[in-house]
């Protein structure tokens, strides 16, 4: 039965201990490491590219809390599969409360307790009947609209579920503030070299440096990708080489998974060719991921994004057609809307670039962090009542003209400041 296991599940960490890579999350003294070995039950996010340990970690931690796991992709389930894990759980606890009570009240008849300090005794040694903790494990989380997270916010929120999410995209964006507010967020890590010679080394397979170095190249950091190509190799030809796995390899130039989970290194070439004026580049990108079948969403919500931080005040309009990408994206989807998209693409590609916002913003922002709320000056300072204008708020101020002033209104501290060059 085990050897019907693919790879990834039969070499699986089983402990904390066990897990490879990820020190910053499950290394000694760090949170999750101290999070399970104290048992400690709350609901969190795991975010992080495929393959580094989300579904191993879930279930170390589970695993940890006595409690009972149930696992869903928010691909394919819904609402009736949270009721029904709820249902269960509650009808199951129901009975072996019911039937701890009744072998209790037979024995304490058998033993005929004839005073308080053996019913006591008696009450202390019996089964607390305490229901295990409901752990769900919900995989793609992203992929669950905001009426199936306003669905489960109430049960996680309550303690009667305890969530861990996990997603490949930013759960800023993702996730709904309310449920994100009841999660702690930990970032995973691609997988480096030595952590994936690491695992290669459990699966006791030969694999000789140069078929290794193809591995590193393929996986992009994901254990479960060099796994997989493992053990096709080994299956198909009886050994890991060069040559088994380019044969096993069905299509070796498409690197982005069908199911839409691989996207980084692909949205990452296909930002960077729009930012580099490549249109080419750029609608090549585009077209894998159309049809390796990505959210159209995904990508024109990036689009939208990289109108104001790259293309800028150099072309404002250019937020207007990412917006109207965006917009058609919604109304229309696939397949019509991968035009709009390479529409949109070309149109950001070749548009001018200017980040002189987006660096004024993030200026601003470091600023804001490293000196607080300064101040503002009273001259621009709100005087709705007497008491306000007589202690100077909007003196001074004549800017109903919209004529320009000379007189910074930034706080005192940062009157010589530039962000915007």
């Amino acid at each position: 039965m085990g050897g019907m296991e693919p790879l990834a599940a039969r070499i699986r960490p089983q402990t904390i201990e066990e897990v490879v890579g990820q020190e910053h999350l499950v290394g000694e003294g760090k949170p999750l490491r101290v999070a399970i070995e104290k048992r400690h039950k709350f609901s969190f996010i795991l975010w992080g590219a495929p393959g580094t340990g989300k579904t191993t970690i879930a279930r170390i931690y589970a695993r940890a809390l006595d409690a009972e796991l149930f696992e869903l992709s928010a691909v394919s389930a819904g609402k009736d599969d949270i009721r029904r894990i709820l249902e269960i759980g509650t009808e199951r606890d129901k009975k072996v409360s019911d039937a701890r009570r009744g072998k209790a009240a037979e024995r304490d008849a058998l033993l005929g307790a004839t005073n308080e300090a053996d019913g006591a005794r008696n009450k202390a040694d019996e089964p607390s009947g305490h229901a295990r903790p409901k752990v769900l494990f919900l995989d793609e989380l992203h992929r669950f609209n905001k009426s199936q997270q306003d669905f489960l916010l109430p049960y996680v929120e309550s303690g009667e579920l305890t969530l861990i999410g996990a997603t490949t995209e930013n759960p800023s964006f993702e996730v709904i503030p309310a449920l994100l507010s009841r999660c702690r967020v930990f970032v995973l890590e691609p997988l480096s070299e030595e952590a994936l010679k690491a695992i290669v080394k459990r699966t006791k397979l030969k694999v000789k440096k140069d078929a290794f170095d193809w591995l590193l190249g393929y996986a992009n950091g994901d254990a479960r990708r060099a796994l997989g190509m493992m053990e096709g190799a080994q299956s198909l030809y009886g050994e890991v080489t060069v040559e088994t796995l380019n044969k096993a390899l069905e299509s070796p130039h498409l690197r982005y998974d069908k199911k839409g989970e691989e996207h980084y290194d692909t949205i990452s070439a296909f930002i960077k060719s729009m930012r580099a004026s490549q249109p080419d580049a750029a609608l090549y990108y585009l077209a894998r991921m159309v049809e390796a079948g990505e959210d159209p969403l995904f990508i024109a919500r990036r689009m939208v994004v990289f109108a104001s931080e790259d293309v800028g005040l150099a072309q404002p309009t250019a937020l207007v057609v990412a917006n109207a990408v965006f917009r058609a994206c919604e109304t229309i989807g696939y397949p019509e809307c991968a035009i709009n998209l390479a529409h949109g693409v070309a149109y950001l590609a070749q548009a001018k670039k200017d980040r002189s916002a987006y660096n004024a913003l993030r200026a601003a922002q470091a600023d804001v962090t490293a000196h607080g709320n300064l101040p503002v000056p009273k001259k621009i300072r709100n005087a709705p009542t007497k008491l306000m204008k007589e202690l100077g708020y909007g003196k001074g101020y004549e800017g109903w003209d919209m004529k320009p002033d000379t007189e910074s209104y930034l706080p005192d501290k940062l009157k010589k400041k530039k962000y915007l060059e």
